[in-house]
């Protein structure tokens, strides 16, 4: 009889260890495939069957949160308190067309999943919440730049270049999350139809112009031309480039009868110094010539060119300068893709981190969106820590940019645009014709300041605009509102 009772014992232990053991299997070596399997009923259900977590700007105002509401399909609704404002970057939350945005890129902070056990009783019925993200953008610039946009396609970028904190990403055409989150599928399908729906430029409203478009960025891209005599052919800098024709007016382009004529056929030439300021054109073609396909590939590439940015946003595509062997045959080519035309193609984000590295010692930071991200109780979870992306340039080879670019401002392109002597402001003005049948142009300006030490750098374009318009004269306006308006918040802050 004992025999039989310590077989029936040790058969009980075992099984009981089995148990045991699978339990754990399950709860610690299993339980992330389990959560993500397409299986699991919790990823059958649609998003909004639990509250997401809250997404806030950098002053803690919230920028998204959800609702309960009487619905047994969609218990809960994603509210956006700034509509069109933030949308291009918060993104949304619809029952019927996913995650967009943020909303998407921190998805697996922003819904619902199990939380770590605190308890003996959690760890067998674990509970589940959605974690908070706090962002960089200041909504106080950001409406700024809504305003001084106004209803005209464009974009708008700031951001620290210290840090790579974007504090501005704002874009016209947009759209208003609000219609998309709702349970009436007819709701939220006019809304999604409209917002597909193309402009006159033929942008859509469920986009981010800032990020997911490029343009020719003209004259702006003379900085980086500049950065590839400064690096490469330090001799450039000083040698002087005459166009030739028309009372130096026009340089005729090798292997060709093109001529490549100053904007306002203006006479100009002589050396960077020189020609950076007033924006030379066929000084600029020259000096690009000079240079050659390689050191210009080199340049442009260094700052970022034929890359993504490392943004935390999904769709941001790259901004595009042409291989050195695409130039073999087309000199001409090489010096309108020198100053910033032919097939030369920037994005509002990459043009800021042009102006960004340029004042911050030659180092581009990596830009991000996201600033922390807070667990249920509060707890911060994750912070970003801020890296480098490139560094196209030493400190001593940035130093000879950022005079130029404070020069641009004194009495160069920039001049007439008012920016206070006080702010320091160093920039470059881009019009870059467009090729289209209405002779439009694209219109920018990137600046950062104060120029010796600056604390905020910004990028604005304003395509397909008139011919008779330019980058002072279009984007300049909008530059200077963002950065008034940056200097005034950070003088608030000292006096209070």
């Amino acid at each position: 009889m004992s025999r039989r009772l310590r077989l029936l014992a040790t058969l009980l232990l075992v099984l009981f260890g089995v148990i045991v053991a699978q339990a754990a299997n399950i709860q610690f070596f299993r339980a992330p495939a389990l959560i993500a399997s397409p299986n699991n009923p919790r990823n059958l259900n649609p998003s909004g069957n639990f509250p997401r977590g809250q997404i806030f700007a950098s002053d803690g105002s919230v920028l998204a949160y959800s609702v309960k509401q009487n619905s047994s399909y969609y218990p809960y609704r994603r509210v956006y308190p700034d509509g069109s404002l933030m949308s291009g970057v918060v993104g949304f939350s619809s029952p019927y067309y996913g995650e967009w945005g943020l909303e998407e890129e921190y998805n697996g902070f922003l819904a619902a999943h199990p939380q770590p056990p605190q308890s003996f009783e959690q760890l067998l019925a674990p509970t589940s919440a959605a974690d908070s993200v706090t962002l960089t953008i200041v909504p106080a610039l950001q409406r700024v730049a809504r305003v001084a946009l106004g209803k005209t396609d464009g974009a708008a970028v700031a951001i620290d270049p210290k840090t790579g904190d974007v504090l501005v990403m704002y874009s016209n055409p947009n759209y208003n999350p609000v219609p998309l989150t709702s349970p009436n599928s007819v709701v939220a399908k006019a809304a999604w139809d409209l917002d597909l729906k193309r402009d006159s430029n033929g942008f859509q409203p469920l986009g981010l112009v800032a990020t997911e478009q490029t343009f020719p960025p003209g004259s702006t891209f003379k900085v980086i031309t500049t950065a590839a005599a400064a690096v490469s052919k330090p001799a450039d800098l000083t040698k002087s480039f005459i166009p030739n024709r028309n009372g130096e007016r026009c340089t005729t382009l090798p292997n060709s009868n093109l001529l490549l004529c100053n904007s306002g056929l203006s006479p100009c030439g002589g050396n960077v110094a020189q020609m950076l300021p007033p924006s030379c054109d066929p000084g600029y073609a020259l000096l690009g010539i000079d240079l050659g396909a390689d050191y210009m590939f080199k340049a442009a590439t260094s700052f970022g060119y034929d890359a993504v940015p490392p943004l935390d946003l999904p769709g941001t595509v790259p901004s595009y300068f042409p291989t050195a062997a695409s130039f073999a045959n087309n000199i001409p080519g090489l010096a309108y893709s020198a100053i910033g035309q032919e097939n030369v193609r920037s994005s509002a984000l990459q043009d800021a981190l042009v102006a960004a590295a340029v004042g911050n010692g030659g180092v581009m930071m990596t830009p991000h969106l996201m600033s922390f991200i807070t667990a249920p109780d509060g707890k911060i979870l994750k912070r970003y820590k801020d890296s480098v992306w490139k560094t196209p340039l030493t400190a001593t080879q940035s130093q000879v940019i950022v005079p130029l670019m404070e020069n641009v401002v004194k009495f160069g392109t920039a001049s007439g645009v008012g920016f206070s002597a006080a702010d320091d402001v160093a920039a470059k003005t881009g019009t870059a014709q467009t090729g289209n049948a209405k002779k439009n142009t694209d219109d920018w300006l990137i600046a950062f300041a104060p120029a010796t030490d600056p604390t905020i750098a910004v990028a604005v374009v304003v395509p397909y605009q008139p011919t008779p318009n330019f980058g002072a004269t279009i984007a300049g306006p909008i530059v200077k509102a963002l950065i008034n308006a940056f200097f005034a918040m950070q003088s608030a802050k000292t006096a209070s």
